[in-house]
């Protein structure tokens, strides 16, 4: 976990409610949205999120209870080869969850996942949070490639990852079964010198809201 970003904190708002309730520690910042470790009481955002039928389609995913959800955080918080987060806006609203996942610190390898609250959609943020999250792998950690795996028909992540700099690589045909139907699957892949490339400002950049 980065301990050298600019931290701050802010409100976390309640997905139904609006209200502000435990605050947040920001870890790592990007352009329009933050990053704050994920807790286990997150779960019940999480599951809401899982829940979307969009979600559920576009990303191959199926309901679990929330003990289930809240069981797999308490898990995947002890594995070494990830980091997750919770996406916020400035104001300290939740809006999602990124993670960086089968880290390989040796071959410099690791995978990116996200899921957007179903109202913050088509709104830029999820080309803001994948920016931040290869930041994070390519200038904290040692990572020579990040790919990014999606159904072919997600025509909404591939142009998320594709302004991101992610290249297609290539198709796993019919790599996925999904209520009972096969999905090709695409795999892009961002490389450092790629991302060195990118003249776009680093999310160590940015400015601190207060500062």
């Amino acid at each position: 976990m980065i301990e050298d970003a600019a931290a701050a904190v802010t409100g976390h708002v309640d997905k139904e409610s609006g209200e502000a309730g435990s605050l947040r520690e920001v870890c790592w910042r990007g352009r329009g949205v933050a990053f704050s470790p994920l807790d286990v009481d997150d779960a019940e955002l999480i599951n809401f999120w899982r829940a979307d039928p969009v979600a559920a389609h576009e990303i191959g995913m199926w309901p679990r209870s929330l003990s289930a959800v809240r069981e797999r955080i308490e898990r995947d918080r002890d594995d070494n080869d990830r980091d997750d987060f919770l996406v916020l806006l400035p104001d300290g609203t939740p809006i999602g969850h990124i993670a960086l996942i089968d880290q390989d610190l040796v071959d410099g390898t690791a995978e990116i996942m996200l899921m957007l609250d179903p109202g913050h959609r088509g709104q830029g943020y999820a080309v803001d949070a994948v920016d931040a999250l290869v930041d994070l792998a390519f200038g904290e950690l040692p990572m020579h490639r990040v790919q990014a795996v999606t159904h072919a028909t997600n025509s909404a992540a591939l142009g998320v990852l594709t302004r991101a700099g992610f290249v297609r690589e290539g198709v796993r045909r019919s790599a996925c079964l999904h209520r009972g139907r096969r999905y090709d699957v695409e795999v892009l892949a961002l490389l450092r010198d790629e991302w060195q490339a990118l003249t776009r400002p680093r999310s160590w950049d940015m400015p601190v809201p207060g500062q």
